[in-house]
């Protein structure tokens, strides 16, 4: 199969949504869309928060999928496209579902020893006061929601409780998770390989929403300084959290390291931010790759995920 035979028929672009995460989708999808169309594609922008989203995939080739949050990318949309028959961007239905959930990462890389942070599971009856005896300062975060939305961090019972009223708004599953003091790192994802790892610095309290998508303030280093040997065992935890979760084809891995240098993931994400701010694209150029040549081989990729067939440059 070459790219040719790929783009013979449209591809349909997957942006927007209805999770809270829309806005960033539609960014995300807007750099996809210039990518191929600068790569001489028809493409077909498909936002499913409109009623004919489904016949706006008639005739598509294949799908890239730019939705974040749910609906878009905890398999749920994955599921949708393979019902249709058509290839789709990414992680399948399993990985998509899996990694979406953090609760459920977590204990599965705890199960197999996979370096993560310690974490318990929130709710109205939650002993407040013995959950920071137990984990001291922790940050509060919805189970299955991306860009840092709706979390917070807490380091006394009333912080505690008020970040989890604030968080339970997005979903019920609510998780505080152990903090962690140090630098954050993110491994970016594409086939077999781990991409140059990104070490991110911010003024605020911690890299939330704001730092991530609006602030032209945020430091991000990329090579992130780590010596080789390091760096190596960064991108080898990044990769197998990324495969234990059955994750394929592309996606980011987020890690932080504490004052001994130990290394712990936080989550992975199945479909990263494409934006101007985002850290894939950023990580992909240090590897010589511009945003044509990563959106190209990111549907490449999927093609062959999907289809089983080989493609030919």
């Amino acid at each position: 199969m070459s790219w040719e035979q790929i783009i013979r028929k449209p591809v349909a672009v997957l942006q927007g949504g209805t999770s809270a995460e829309r806005e960033v989708s539609l960014n995300s999808g807007a750099t996809v869309i210039a990518a191929l169309q600068g790569l001489g594609c028809e493409v077909r922008p498909v936002d499913p928060a409109d009623a004919d989203w489904i016949a706006k995939l008639q005739d598509v080739g294949s799908v890239f999928n730019a939705l974040h949050g749910p609906g878009g990318e905890d398999g749920v949309m994955q599921g949708a496209l393979t019902a249709l028959g058509l290839p789709y961007t990414g992680s399948g239905v399993l990985g998509s579902a899996i990694a979406m959930d953090k609760q459920r990462s977590k204990q599965l890389w705890q199960g197999i020893g996979i370096p993560t942070g310690g974490f318990e599971l929130l709710a109205a009856d939650t002993d407040w006061q013995g959950v920071i005896d137990r984990l001291g300062k922790v940050f509060v975060k919805p189970a299955c929601e991306g860009s840092s939305i709706g979390m917070a961090p807490a380091s006394n019972a009333a912080e505690l409780q008020a970040a989890w009223q604030a968080a339970a708004a997005y979903g019920d599953a609510v998780l505080a998770e152990k903090f962690i003091d140090g630098p954050e790192y993110t491994v970016s994802i594409l086939g077999d390989a781990a991409l140059p790892s990104i070490r991110m610095e911010t003024d605020n309290t911690f890299y939330d929403y704001e730092a991530k998508y609006l602030s032209d303030d945020t430091r991000y280093h990329c090579p992130s300084g780590l010596s080789d040997a390091d760096e190596a065992e960064v991108a080898a935890i990044a990769l197998a959290a990324f495969r234990s979760l059955g994750c394929a084809v592309w996606g980011r891995v987020d890690l932080m390291r504490d004052a001994d240098g130990r290394f712990y993931v936080l989550e992975v994400n199945t479909i990263p931010g494409m934006t101007s701010h985002s850290l894939v694209p950023m990580a992909a150029r240090v590897a010589g790759l511009d945003i044509q040549a990563l959106v190209k081989r990111i549907l490449e990729l999927s093609w062959a995920e999907r289809t089983g067939g080989e493609v030919i440059p």
